[in-house]
């Protein structure tokens, strides 16, 4: 899911020899793979505890990013002090939204998880407008703000007293979208500059996030006693693809054709979560989500509106 991993937090790096494979395929591979982690998610709680599979899929993603460390030969940072803002990071970006998520889905379709992790860019421009005194809104942006949320009330019928909608799992799922822009922001304040690459960086964020669920997960969930075959792919899929493979195509993305355009896939996210839900999960829709998340998604594009930089006079 767009949204696991920490932003940026050194100056780009040098150019590098041309991808073999086109941005533009990467791109949809990304939002593929963004996009099934909600089905990926609902199939692996039919046989495994929310945590276990929160745990799984750090297990899988940190053992990607682990064998992609070695193949490159990158060490983990050894500051101390960055460990202790990394551990911060990890609970906010991946322990803590992970977790909601798969409680959500226990209740909700994993179509409205998907619809509900597309308002993460609402969440993030409320925040920073507190948060960040560098990042002013615009009437631009306050606008699409307030048309975001009001897609929202849309998708859960709110005129209609959010009838047939469990307001726990909805509130997990919004909760889990809240998380990732309060995880960005801390990172923006306390790790950037640190002269780390990416890929350690993101290594270590998730091994903390793994250790973080390792502990949780024995003290709230026993032991499985059996280990269905199609949750256990399911969760590992969601792990190795949706969270490790798919940090390495976003930063290479990054890199090659900036944060603006990478950040995109976020627009993509929820239409093929819903299609997929509803094509392989057989998940009803009712009208209002396919509208309400056409009004999310063009709320959270204009939160992402930057104004243009006045031409100096003379």
């Amino acid at each position: 899911m767009s949204t696991v991993t920490a932003p940026s937090t050194q100056s780009p790096a040098p150019a590098r020899p041309r991808a073999r494979l086109d941005w533009r395929l990467r791109f949809g591979a990304l939002s593929l793979i963004w996009g099934f982690s909600f089905l990926l998610i609902k199939v692996g709680t039919d046989g495994y505890a929310p945590f276990q599979v929160t745990l799984g899929r750090l297990v899988f993603g940190t053992a990607v990013l682990a064998a992609a460390m070695a193949v490159k030969r990158e060490r983990l940072p050894r500051a101390g002090r960055l460990w202790g803002h990394m551990a911060v990071a990890a609970f906010f970006l991946n322990a803590l939204p992970f977790s909601l998520f798969a409680y959500s889905e226990l209740t909700i379709p994993s179509t409205l998880a998907g619809i509900c992790n597309a308002t993460s860019p609402l969440w993030g421009m409320a925040l920073s407008m507190v948060a960040l005194s560098e990042d002013r809104p615009t009437r631009l942006r306050v606008a699409g703000l307030g048309l975001g949320f009001l897609g929202v009330l849309t998708v859960l019928g709110a005129w209609q007293g959010f009838h047939g909608l469990d307001a726990t799992g909805t509130a997990m799922a919004l909760l889990a979208s809240l998380s990732y822009p309060i995880g960005w922001i801390y990172v923006r304040r306390t790790l950037a500059g640190t002269g780390n690459s990416h890929l350690s960086m993101t290594g270590a964020q998730l091994l903390l996030a793994t250790g973080q669920l390792a502990v949780v997960t024995p003290l709230f969930t026993p032991l499985p006693d059996r280990f269905p075959v199609v949750p256990l792919l399911a969760v590992a899929a969601l792990g190795a693809l949706g969270t490790g493979l798919a940090v390495l195509i976003q930063y290479g993305l990054v890199a090659e054709v900036g944060p603006t355009t990478a950040q995109m896939v976020t627009y993509f996210i929820p239409v093929i979560a819903t299609a997929a839900g509803v094509a392989i999960l057989g998940e009803s829709l009712r009208w209002t989500t396919p509208v309400g998340a056409v009004i999310v998604l063009a709320g959270a594009a204009l939160t992402q509106v930057r104004p243009r930089a006045s031409k100096s006079g003379g």
